[in-house]
């Protein structure tokens, strides 16, 4: 529900931004309907509500407004727990949007387990999106939901990074990359988490101008948000974060885990030897580089194996593995247990 803001906000946020450009003072309005599902990230939800809030108080008017609804209009709980009134339910908002009456936006708001949530009534709302030219905006693993419904078809989209490979195993028609966030056409689709502040803010560059964005990251003590550009940081370890040719090398293996490459092709295209790799892994994170090859793309399987019903022998091959059973050997070896039993 949408949240007003007082004249302390105001005076705090634009006190030190007295150089923004004027805003057109119109009556133009960007009112946004916010899909929350159950159990949906409110972290995600925050990171993306929050600066419109402080956006309309550096702007001195309240050019952004929001709803929140929920599948049946009743209080939806998020992933951690709290409850959040909400204005409307699904098929009231479909209505609106088939009677052209519908909102500027619809952002969709999921949670970790949004495979199984995509009904026939958030279908419809997607759809009609589509159909009458509705912008969308989909917030982490909401993505899933526009893949399922069909409005993502040969479209350019993220997702958080732990759905990615299901997302791109599941549905072949949908282009799926690890940006931050991607807009294409009328569609918006980012990482989730911190990534949905990066996707607002720069709405909120375009709508209202980048000194007023730039006001509201000073506000939040951000500093600066991330542009589409930017991939996700999906690489664990401070050694990782602070070499960058190891870096690269592990984000060479990520792209090629159905076709993984030799090490002699890793290294031409980083320019290093071979021999050059092996001590830069074993010295940074105590492995060969094959050895942590393979366990990223066991990594990976896993993740199919429990975020999808593909079969056994697919998920291996999608993983770089010639046959089921030398799949399996090299997964109970890493996790100690056969594939079908992980999926149990």
């Amino acid at each position: 529900m949408n949240a007003p803001f007082s004249a302390g906000d105001r005076s705090r946020i634009v006190g030190w931004s007295l150089d923004r450009p004027e805003i057109d003072s119109g009556d133009e309005i960007c009112r946004l309907t916010i899909l929350a599902l159950p159990g949906f990230s409110l972290l995600s939800l925050s990171s993306f509500v929050d600066p419109l809030r402080l956006a309309n108080a550096v702007a001195d008017r309240r050019f952004f407004e929001w709803t929140m609804v929920s599948p049946d209009g009743q209080p939806v709980e998020c992933a951690s727990g709290f409850s959040l009134a909400v204005a409307g339910d699904f098929a009231r908002i479909a209505e609106g949007i088939q009677a052209c009456k519908g909102p500027s936006m619809v952002v969709v708001c999921a949670g970790e387990r949004v495979e199984k949530q995509v009904s026939a009534s958030l279908s419809r709302i997607l759809r009609l999106c589509k159909r009458f030219g509705t912008p969308l905006a989909a917030l982490g693993t909401a993505t899933w939901l526009l893949a399922e419904s069909g409005v993502l078809d040969d479209a350019a989209c993220t997702i958080h990074w732990d759905k990615r490979a299901a997302l791109a195993e599941t549905f072949a028609r949908v282009l799926v990359n690890d940006r931050l966030f991607v807009r294409d056409a009328q569609i918006a689709t980012c990482a989730g988490e911190f990534a949905s502040f990066d996707l607002v803010m720069d709405l909120i560059s375009e709508h209202l101008g980048k000194e007023t964005a730039l006001a509201v990251c000073r506000y939040t003590t951000a500093g600066h948000w991330r542009s589409a550009s930017e991939r996700q940081w999906t690489i664990t370890g401070r050694e990782m974060v602070t070499c960058k040719p190891l870096a690269e090398i592990v984000r060479i293996m990520e792209e090629h885990v159905e076709d993984p490459l030799p090490l002699r092709d890793i290294a031409k295209c980083v320019g290093r030897s071979r021999r050059q790799i092996e001590r830069l892994f074993e010295r940074s994170v105590s492995s060969s580089p094959m050895r942590y090859y393979m366990t990223l793309r066991l990594a990976r399987a896993k993740r199919l194996i429990q975020q999808t019903d593909l079969p056994v022998v697919e998920i291996a091959v999608a993983c770089g593995f010639a046959s089921a059973s030398h799949f399996s050997k090299c997964f109970r070896q890493i996790y100690g247990c056969n594939p079908r039993v992980c999926r149990n």
